[in-house]
């Protein structure tokens, strides 16, 4: 007999993908002290725990998106899931940094195949416009909730000393988990439409895959090694393949082969702004997740369950914000999301000034909760005034785009401000925070130029983008 098929389960189904991919980001940064101790890893290898995952989930998003509409989105979504399960296992079984470092990337890749098809099944099962903004409301609520739980799950778990380490429970949690979605999945979740008609761009995926491999992999490795020759190589080696993965994707254009991305995006200026807007504020949004949560351990003493504890009131803020913002912005426009990072760059400038070995608890607690609000402010909006230049027939294969530039810019963040953070952690913790918060605040600069120059919404025009 099959089972009575009901949207709303479908859609509990679906959330558990983006639900368990970002609680795997964020609960890495509390464990990372417990995680570098377990596997006797070097500060170049935890900081490849949180970026190889990022490049794995980015390298394949597209592609991830377009396996669902080719394969079918069930399909994709379940197999998605069983081997994100299976190498969440793995990262937990791993004895050395480099076990872990793999893992974590293929962790990422079976990501980047499982989330797109919770947006895909929210287009796909609500065509009532009340019902779509519903369901899309509580995927943003999801996210929201993911990074509440990661930050104290890390902490939490981290800390537990049993037959098992506890930094490994914070990646066997997702058995359970895991093994009742495949179940539901198998039971509750229905087929979509294939669409077998394009086909994927192999040689594009390596192309890309290896551009990102050649910039993050040295920018972490080489800064360990004394900026050997190798790791400058491999820099401007990265360069070369970029230029010449665009030539490969114009080519495919004008051949008609269906590139993985559609470089005619990139004839909009506001469209390159907004891009640029979202790189810089992923990357400081990223690094300064890794960096409070490893100076509140190392630096002011807290332990690893009240570093986690520490990011719920931020948190919720957060979500406030976001809900607050969603309505704000169309009023407002783009000066909601510029008051947003205001509030931020004046948190890093206070916690500057204000935090030191000795620091009580509720002033950690209520700049961090500052943080939280303005981060929610422009964060979830950020894409949405990005992308209002964009055609509407150009819409899915943008949001493509931005999903794929805001996961680089997480593991470019981790890369390079984490790179200065952990280069001045021997002259001490206090002198390598302030190092980090100072380069983050560059990117506070960077993110408010770029609104600056973005236009509001209400001037915006479309143009038409022809293919030359």
């Amino acid at each position: 007999m099959t089972p009575l098929k009901n949207k709303w389960l479908e859609l509990a189904i679906v959330l558990v993908a983006p639900l368990l991919s970002v609680i795997d980001v964020f609960i890495i940064n509390v464990a990372i002290p417990a995680i570098k101790k377990g596997v006797h890893g070097t500060d170049g290898e935890v900081q490849l725990v949180i970026a190889g995952y990022l490049l794995g989930y980015a390298a394949f998003l597209i592609t991830g998106g377009r396996a669902g509409d080719h394969f079918g989105r069930k399909k994709v979504f379940f197999w998605g899931m069983l081997f994100f399960t299976l190498f969440s296992c793995l990262c937990g079984l791993s004895q050395t940094g480099f076990q872990l470092v793999a893992t974590r990337f293929l962790q990422g890749l079976s990501a980047s195949f499982m989330v797109p098809q919770a947006i895909a099944f929210i287009q796909v099962l609500f065509t009532d416009t009340k019902e779509r903004a519903k369901a899309f409301g509580l995927f943003g609520i999801t996210l929201g909730a993911a990074a509440i739980i990661g930050q104290v799950l890390g902490g939490y778990l981290s800390d537990i000393r049993g037959v098992v380490e506890g930094w490994r429970l914070i990646f066997f949690i997702n058995l359970p988990i895991g093994a009742v979605t495949l179940f539901a999945s198998k039971l509750y979740l229905s087929e979509t439409q294939k669409h077998t008609g394009n086909k994927f761009d192999y040689s594009g995926i390596v192309i890309l895959t290896l551009a990102l491999f050649c910039l993050i992999y040295p920018l972490i490795e080489g800064r360990e090694a004394g900026w050997p020759f190798w790791s400058i190589a491999l820099i401007v080696l990265s360069f070369g393949i970029f230029i010449y993965f665009v030539n490969d994707q114009k080519k495919k254009l004008r051949e008609d082969r269906n590139p993985l991305i559609d470089v005619r995006l990139f004839r909009i200026r506001d469209f390159n702004i907004g891009l640029l807007a979202v790189l810089f504020h992923f990357m400081l949004h990223t690094a300064y997740l890794l960096l409070s949560a490893v100076y509140l351990q190392k630096g002011l003493g807290v332990s690893a369950v009240d570093c986690g504890l520490y990011f719920i009131l931020p948190g919720i803020l957060f979500m406030i914000a976001s809900m607050a913002a969603a309505r704000l912005i169309i009023r407002f426009g783009k000066r909601v999301l510029q008051i947003g990072i205001g509030i931020m760059g004046l948190t890093f400038i206070l916690q500057l000034a204000l935090w030191h070995p000795g620091t009580g608890a509720f002033l950690i607690v209520f700049l961090m909760s500052l943080w939280g609000l303005g981060n929610g402010l422009i964060l979830p909006s950020l894409m949405n005034v990005g992308l209002k230049s964009v055609p509407a027939e150009y819409a899915g294969a943008a949001a493509g785009v931005y999903s794929t530039f805001q996961q680089t810019a997480s593991a470019l963040g981790v890369s390079i401000i984490g790179g200065v953070f952990f280069y001045f952690a021997p002259q001490g913790w206090q002198t390598a925070y302030h190092a980090g918060i100072g380069m983050i605040l560059v990117f506070v600069a960077l993110v408010l130029l770029m609104l600056a120059l973005l236009p509001e919404g209400k001037n915006v025009t479309t143009p038409h983008l022809a293919m030359e």
